[in-house]
């Protein structure tokens, strides 16, 4: 079976759990629909996969770090419908279809990313029956962490600071990119090792490995906003230049940002030379799948 198709069986996995992850909690009618929406529109569902693989290769039982693996598709999708907002990036389509203020208007969609947003800590102690409280409390502190001001939400914060202005540096593009994109790809990495209770090199293995994929990551998503198609992500191309955002690409061009991007890969497998079954195995072919999609 190809990496491409592993992933979506851990993907299908993932979204089983999400749409009957909101139901029956008497969420108003015209916000659920919101939250739903874009929730469950798709996508690679990367970071609960990550959190899955990494729980299950480390030691967790297989479906008990499920609802904590969810809680980051909360996280990053309620990111998501921030960021297209016409004060942030001003865009019209996400996931092949119009962003959620789009349908639902703008105040509906701050109010759907805030509701995902609190949601996901109630997905996080919903692990605790499976797993020992306090793994939970301490991959909850990790995923607090990364996804707050000193790592997703300063990212963006950056990003926005950084936007249409002059001379910014690779180095002040590589810490706004692993903020706004790296930590919270990296906690995933390291939650789902501290919910199977690996010792300190193993979360830092995991560590290792999720900052290398969350660069490789984000190093792609910029060389495919230049030579990819809508079709195939879903939203504009070349919405980055247009926006007057420093990408790799504009800093360094395609060639060499690929080349740094399989670096990056590289290292990620290496973290992982140690692990070995179905999961680490995965993981290895997921970090060079992630550059391959240029291909």
């Amino acid at each position: 079976m190809t990496v491409k198709n592993r992933l979506k069986d851990y993907a299908r996995e993932v979204e089983g759990y999400l749409r009957s992850s909101l139901k029956g909690k008497g969420i108003p009618a015209g916000l659920l629909e919101a939250m739903e929406y874009s929730l469950l529109a798709g996508g690679k569902r990367l970071r609960p996969v990550l959190c899955l693989c990494f729980a299950r290769m480390m030691g967790a039982p297989a479906h008990a770090a499920l609802p904590f693996a969810a809680s980051f598709e909360f996280i990053h999708t309620y990111s998501l419908i921030h960021d297209d907002l016409p004060a942030m990036d001003d865009d019209d389509l996400r996931r092949g279809r119009p962003s959620n203020h789009k349908v639902f208007g703008e105040a509906m969609a701050i109010l759907a990313g805030d509701a995902l947003l609190t949601e996901a800590f109630t997905l996080m102690t919903a692990s605790c029956g499976d797993i020992p409280a306090d793994r939970v409390m301490q991959a909850t502190a990790t995923l607090a962490r990364a996804a707050g001001a000193a790592g997703m939400v300063g990212g963006q914060a950056l990003d926005m600071a950084y936007t249409a202005k002059a001379g910014v540096s690779l180095e002040e593009l590589r810490e706004m990119q692993a903020l706004k994109t790296g930590a919270l790809i990296t906690a995933a990495c390291v939650c789902g090792a501290q919910l199977a209770g690996a010792d300190a090199h193993g979360v830092e293995r995991a560590r290792a490995y999720g900052q290398s994929v969350g660069a490789a990551f984000q190093i792609v998503d910029d060389v495919l906003d230049v030579v990819g198609d809508e079709s195939t992500l879903g939203k504009p191309v070349g919405s980055d230049e247009q926006q007057g955002k420093t990408t790799y690409p504009s800093l360094i061009g395609v060639e060499r940002s690929m080349d740094l991007a399989r670096r990056h890969a590289a290292h990620a497998v290496e973290s992982l030379a140690l692990f070995s079954g179905e999961e680490a195995d995965f993981l290895k072919d997921l970090a060079r799948y992630i550059v391959d999609r240029v291909s």
